[in-house]
C-alpha cells in the first residue's frame, strides 16, 4: 500500500519566515504523498486586535464569537494558508489550499454550549478520505487550514491537531497513514529543562507513566489523545517532533 504523511504544524512556524521556509524545505523532502495541516492563532489575535475584536480565551481555547469567525476565516483560510501554498509553489510543491468546506473535506459538528459556550468552534463527524485520495492521487498536495463547515452553510472554527488526527484517519482506507505533529521541541522530552533528553518511543503504558509522574501534562495531552485515536482508527504511526528536523522525534504506538 502507499504511503501518506499528514503533517501538522503550528502558528509559531507558520507565522515566521525564517522558521516556515526551513519547515517547508523539510517537508518538501518527504517522499511519498503528503498533506500539511496548519495553525495560525497568533496571526488571527494579531489581525483582530487590529479590527477592534477583542479575543477571548478560555483554557487555552479560543472562544470564536461571529466577529471572531470573521477574523479566523480570512486569517487561516486567507492569508496564512495562501502564503503558504505560494511558498509551497515557489519551492516546486504542487499545493492547493483548502479549507474542511472546499470539496466537503471535513463536516462537523457545532459544539454543544453546555457547559462551556465556546461559539462557532467545531468537533469534527466526517471527513471525506475520498475526495482527499483523488487530489493526491492527482499529484496535488492539500494544505488544510483549520476550518471545517457544518454541511448547512456554517463555517465553524476547528482545532487544527484535530483536523490533522481526523484527516490521517480519513485516508486510512486508501493508505499507509503517518501522523505527524510539529512544535517547538524536539520530541517528547523526559526533562523539560534537557533540550536533548527526547524519548524515542511511546506506548499507552509508558504514556500511563509518564502522566502519573507529571512528565506528561498541559497542552501535551489532547496530542497524545489524538494520536491514540488516530492509532485506534489505523493509522501506522504518530510522530511528535520538531518543524525543523521531520527525521526525528518521538513515536508513539499501541505496543
Amino acid at each position: 500500500m502507499e504511503k501518506v504523511t499528514v503533517i501538522k504544524v503550528g502558528g509559531a512556524v507558520v507565522e515566521d519566515d525564517s522558521s516556515l521556509q526551513t519547515f517547508l524545505a523539510q517537508f518538501a523532502a518527504v517522499e511519498g504523498h503528503k498533506v500539511l495541516v496548519h495553525g495560525g492563532g497568533r496571526s488571527a489575535t494579531a489581525m483582530a486586535a487590529r479590527l477592534g475584536v477583542e479575543t477571548k480565551m478560555l483554557d487555552g481555547r479560543r472562544i470564536t464569537d461571529e466577529a471572531m469567525l470573521e477574523v479566523v476565516t480570512m486569517v487561516y483560510g486567507g492569508l496564512v494558508n495562501k502564503n503558504i501554498v505560494a511558498r509551497m509553489q515557489a519551492i516546486g510543491v504542487n499545493a492547493i489550499g483548502l479549507t474542511g468546506a472546499d470539496l466537503d473535506c471535513i463536516r462537523s459538528d457545532k459544539r454543544p454550549s453546555v457547559p462551556i459556550d465556546y461559539g462557532y468552534a467545531g468537533d469534527v463527524r466526517k471527513v471525506n478520505g475520498a475526495a482527499l485520495h483523488t487530489l493526491l492521487e492527482a499529484g496535488f498536495v492539500p494544505v488544510m487550514a483549520p476550518l471545517t463547515h457544518n454541511g448547512k452553510g456554517q463555517l465553524l472554527n476547528t482545532n487544527a491537531d484535530t483536523i490533522a488526527a481526523e484527516v490521517a484517519k480519513g485516508l486510512v482506507p486508501y493508505y499507509d497513514v503517518t501522523l505527524t505533529f510539529c512544535f517547538e521541541k524536539k520530541g517528547v522530552l523526559s526533562n523539560p529543562a534537557d533540550e536533548d533528553s527526547v524519548i524515542p518511543r511511546i506506548n499507552r503504558t509508558q504514556y500511563n507513566a509518564l502522566v502519573a509522574d507529571g512528565t506528561l501534562s498541559g497542552g501535551m495531552l489532547p496530542k497524545f489523545h489524538n494520536a491514540f485515536a488516530a492509532l485506534d482508527a489505523g493509522v501506522t504511526s504518530v510522530v511528535i517532533t520538531s518543524a525543523v528536523n521531520l527525521n526525528s522525534g518521538t513515536t508513539i504506538n499501541n505496543d
